[in-house]
């Protein structure tokens, strides 16, 4: 902050809510093989029609999840940017996040009426979480196959997040995960932020996710106008 400033007038552009303009950036965190990928495109297809949209993927050395996304056509090729991070995955989206700016700076030149963009991160642990440089709100994607110890296991990816989905609800059974014991935990460390339990294999549209996604394009719209 400049020395002639006063404290109180101070703004931290990396806090929630301090970025102006633009398409709302949803970013969607989680572990290796949480469902991250399959989410965004399940979003993809459910609000695809709705806004004008577009997504960046974080892989470490491959553009794999962008391939995933560009095979099932689930957009336009020129909507979807990948980003090869070369390094661990958080510090993409949370240390230095120059490189995820420049992918949504390219899409919003190349569509300058987009309205939102989801920010897909490489897989990581409990601890990742996005810089507010770089989204608006953020999504941190678990599944049951961890055990339903996950939640309560806590980190800023878990407790932090403005929505946590525990996804893969349908394998529960099969991993003995009482999906019962995942809602209470989460409930009791997330400080009532929100928690969804999906299985996109039971309902491919997300459509939880999808409604919260239409919630907070809606606000951003109201707080921007």
């Amino acid at each position: 902050m400049p020395p002639d400033h006063n404290l109180d007038d101070y703004v931290d552009p990396y806090e929630p809510g301090h970025r102006h303009g633009g398409p709302l950036r949803v970013g969607l965190g989680g572990p290796v093989g949480s469902g991250k990928t399959a989410l965004a495109a399940a979003l993809c297809r459910t609000l695809g029609a709705e806004y004008d949209l577009a997504v960046v993927t974080n892989d470490i050395y491959t553009t794999e999840d962008a391939d995933f996304l560009r095979r099932n056509a689930v957009l336009p090729d020129d909507r979807i940017e990948a980003v090869q991070t070369g390094c661990c995955p958080h510090t993409a989206i949370r240390d230095d996040i120059t490189a995820n700016l420049d992918a949504v700076e390219l899409l919003e030149s190349r569509h300058p009426g987009l309205e939102l963009v989801l920010v897909e991160s490489g897989g990581d642990n409990l601890t990742a979480s996005f810089s507010y440089g770089l989204v608006d709100v953020q999504v941190f994607v678990v599944d049951v196959a961890g055990g339903d110890k996950v939640p309560r296991k806590g980190g800023p990816g878990v407790t932090s997040a403005d929505l946590l989905v525990v996804n893969k609800t349908d394998l529960a059974p099969m991993v003995g995960a009482d999906l019962g014991v995942m809602r209470r935990d989460s409930d009791a460390v997330r400080g009532g932020k929100p928690t969804f339990l999906i299985s996109l294999r039971e309902d491919p549209a997300a459509t939880q996710v999808a409604e919260w996604v239409r919630e907070q394009v809606r606000a951003r719209a109201v707080a921007h106008a």
